[in-house]
């Protein structure tokens, strides 16, 4: 058993280590922080580090055991958490603390937290009472043209409003912000606008185009009754209808289906509407809500295919039962269908992919940024759709990269146009602002509250992030840098400091990406270890990806998406994506997080009065 004497002299020791690792990190880091305000913020990052650099799990049980703090939640004031402790130690040893000594102590502990807050503040805007975490949405295409919704968001707690710089067009922004502006203003609520760099973020190129097929598909259980029906919309704006590759993009992500505008009119929320598919099958559709003078929300609980020219009947009751036909839809790539064991070539040429003939060769499918096939070796491991789908480099040639299926489902994958692609063990340096960042960040610098930047890597992507902004006299525009890739977090650091040193600045968890860089069974240790380190240097988390996913698309949660959103109060900010259901999520949202403040801070549990 050790003694006080001994656990003292740990401690002195422990602290010293401290504070020598902690000199040498802001010794590197002098020139970046030199006449900048962040300096403080810095050295707590740094003395964070030193002390993360020990194992101290058996000097925390000690401690423990005393009664005393077991280090265990240090993060924002480091320094100030080993002094109150020594304090401990030496009362405990008979040695009165001077009476300055603990009032000091508890304030350089109040000092780490009171500057997260105003750095968050900085970034993110007020607090939004009564709950401490702000709402991150992301806006569909239909919030340039639909000002209801938007207030919708506004009032429902969305605290920002985030534009993805991917999809749409300036002019589509620039409705998106001043509709949230408009609502922003009626509500007395305040939104920011994040604006979100697209970034070299590679993907699946074009496929070949077939005619225009449109499949409407409830989600059902496993005993095959309907979980939730097929949401799409009637569309009387005259432009071809389907999901295309607008899918996302369209009017809240729904699939439409053109029809003329004076048989839209007479519809109403209610109303049932009888199809003739393309197989010959009679299906009913049940109108919903209207959206705007050009779209009606409806449903069905079966599954139908569409086409041009399928027939409409509008069961009114009103005499003659009107009939149309379909409208004109967009033409649907072709997808590759892929089973494990089956080769797909992902090409260098950019012609549109296409299906194999051959058995066991699925197709071709482009590469997007086909420079990047130049860094591939055989053996190393590609990944598209999010993760979906696994495959291993097999052969290399001038066609391109000859993939081996190594993970899809029994039934078989789905390899789609746009998809997301990623090559976890290949070292491919890309520049994280490309020709389109550019030119879009001149419209963010002028519009913007804040910047999202996507796959950041390095200390000297910030730095170039900086450089383009103080061109457009932007210097001071707040930024989030998105930790997506394995490098990302091995520079974290040094990404923090260039970037909190510059102005406002937050990190955003971007789990997604991040979870089929770094593997599936590492993602939750690293969200956990980017939480820390954030805290430690004072700078606010955006926590994103498929928060609320099922309950934003099929209006129906999972428990498990409960407990992540319970989780996620430990951010500064939470970010929902887009969907039909997402003004029922930020509802859901803003009531889980008011009450988990009450339980729960950072690491920190909260003990309120329990109630049953």
């Amino acid at each position: 058993m050790q003694t006080l004497s001994e656990l003292q002299n740990e401690l002195t020791h422990l602290r010293a280590r401290v504070a020598a690792g902690q000199q040498a990190l802001l010794a590197d880091w002098q020139l970046i922080l030199a006449g900048t305000g962040y300096a403080r913020d810095a050295a707590n990052l740094a003395a964070y580090i030193a002390f993360r650099r020990e194992d101290l799990r058996n000097l925390q049980e000690r401690l423990s055991e005393l009664g005393l703090s077991s280090l265990g939640r240090c993060e924002g004031h480091v320094v100030a958490t080993l002094d109150a402790v020594a304090l401990g130690l030496e009362a405990l040893a008979g040695v009165c603390p001077a009476d300055a000594a603990l009032p000091r102590a508890g304030r350089a502990n109040r000092q780490g937290d009171n500057r997260l807050k105003k750095n968050t503040q900085c970034l993110l805007g007020k607090e939004p009472k009564p709950r401490r975490v702000r709402i991150m949405v992301t806006l569909p295409t239909v919030a340039a043209g639909e000002i209801r919704f938007v207030r919708d968001l506004v009032e429902r707690g969305m605290d920002i409003a985030r534009i993805n710089c991917a999809h749409d067009d300036a002019a589509i922004w620039q409705a998106m912000i001043d509709n949230v502006r408009s609502a922003s203003q009626a509500t007395g609520r305040t939104c920011l606008i994040h604006m979100d760099l697209a970034g070299p973020k590679l993907r699946t190129g074009e496929m070949a185009a077939s005619p225009g097929l449109l499949r409407l598909k409830p989600k059902r259980d496993d005993r095959g009754d309907t979980r939730a029906p097929a949401y799409f919309l009637f569309d009387a704006s005259g432009e071809p209808g389907g999901p295309g590759l607008r899918g996302a993009t369209g009017l809240a992500g729904y699939p439409r289906v053109s029809v003329a505008r004076d048989w839209l009119a007479r519809l109403q929320p209610g109303d049932l509407v009888e199809a003739t598919d393309t197989r010959g099958k009679k299906r009913i559709f049940n109108v919903l809500e209207r959206m705007g003078e050009a779209h009606l929300l409806a449903c069905t609980a079966d599954s139908v295919w569409l086409e041009q020219g399928c027939a409409l009947k509008h069961l009114s009751g009103e005499g003659k039962q009107r009939i149309i036909k379909v409208g004109e839809l967009e033409a649907s790539p072709e997808v590759l269908l892929v089973h494990i064991g089956d080769r797909i070539l992902l090409s260098r040429d950019a012609a549109p992919g296409e299906i194999g003939v051959e058995e066991g060769y699925a197709g071709r499918i482009p590469c997007a940024q086909p420079e990047v096939l130049d860094s591939l070796r055989v053996g190393e491991r590609v990944f598209i759709d999010d993760g979906q789908i696994g495959a291993e480099v097999e052969r290399l040639d001038a066609a391109g990269a000859w993939l081996r299926i190594t993970r899809a489902r029994p039934e078989g994958d789905k390899i789609r146009p746009a998809k997301g692609l990623n090559f976890p063990d290949s070292d491919i340096a890309l520049p994280a602002l490309g020709e389109k960042d550019l030119l879009d960040l001149d419209f963010v610098a002028r519009e913007a509250d804040i910047v999202g930047y996507s796959f950041v890597q390095s200390a000297a992507d910030m730095d170039r992030l900086g450089e383009e902004l103080e061109v457009r006299g932007a210097g001071k525009l707040g930024r989030i840098a998105k930790i997506e890739t394995r490098r990302a977090v091995a520079n974290l650091p040094e990404i923090i400091v260039h970037g909190a040193s510059r102005g406002p600045f937050g990190l955003m968890i971007a789990r997604g990406d991040l979870a089929v860089e770094i593997g599936w069974s590492r993602l939750a240790e690293i969200q956990e270890e980017i939480l820390w380190l954030a805290e430690a240097a004072h700078v606010p988390v955006v926590w994103a990806t498929q928060v609320f996913e099922q309950l934003i698309k099929e209006n129906l949660p999972s428990r498990a998406e409960m407990t992540d959103a319970a989780m996620s109060e430990r951010a500064e900010c939470v970010m929902l994506n887009k969907g039909p259901f997402v003004l029922d999520a930020i509802a859901m949202l803003d009531d889980i997080t008011c009450r988990m403040r009450a339980h729960q801070h950072k690491k920190s549990a909260r003990l309120r009065a329990l109630h049953w």
